[in-house]
């Protein structure tokens, strides 16, 4: 039987109530994101953004840092950014973050999964 790959435990959530990039998990110790969800509760479809940075203590969050700009999630629905293998998530180095930003205050809820080093 083929082994499973298991999506970690919740690192952080947030529902930002403005349209300000915001940190969503700094890493104390080395992480690897395996799953982010990003769930539209709203009567209309809002845009978000995802940032990574590793660089300055993980305090950027633009163009440099960009995962994802301005993708839509229409009305009721959800996006589901998952690694499918183990190690094949987002490495964030200790001291780095992951940021968020909703293009509508109070629309989405982010919600990220995964491994902190040396919790496997």
């Amino acid at each position: 039987m083929a082994e499973s790959y298991a999506p970690g435990f919740l690192l952080a959530q947030s529902r930002p109530s403005n349209t300000t990039a915001t940190t969503l998990y700094t890493a104390g110790m080395k992480t690897e994101v395996t799953r982010i969800i990003i769930a539209n509760t709203t009567g209309s479809a809002a845009t978000f953004r995802l940032f990574h940075d590793d660089d300055d203590g993980g305090t950027t969050m633009d163009e440099t840092t960009a995962l994802i700009w301005d993708n839509s999630i229409a009305t009721a629905n959800y996006v589901d950014i998952q690694a499918y293998l183990d190690g094949a998530g987002i490495t964030i180095a200790a001291g780095g973050s992951l940021g968020i930003r909703s293009g509508t205050g109070n629309a989405l809820t982010f919600s990220a999964y995964g491994i902190v080093s040396g919790v496997r």
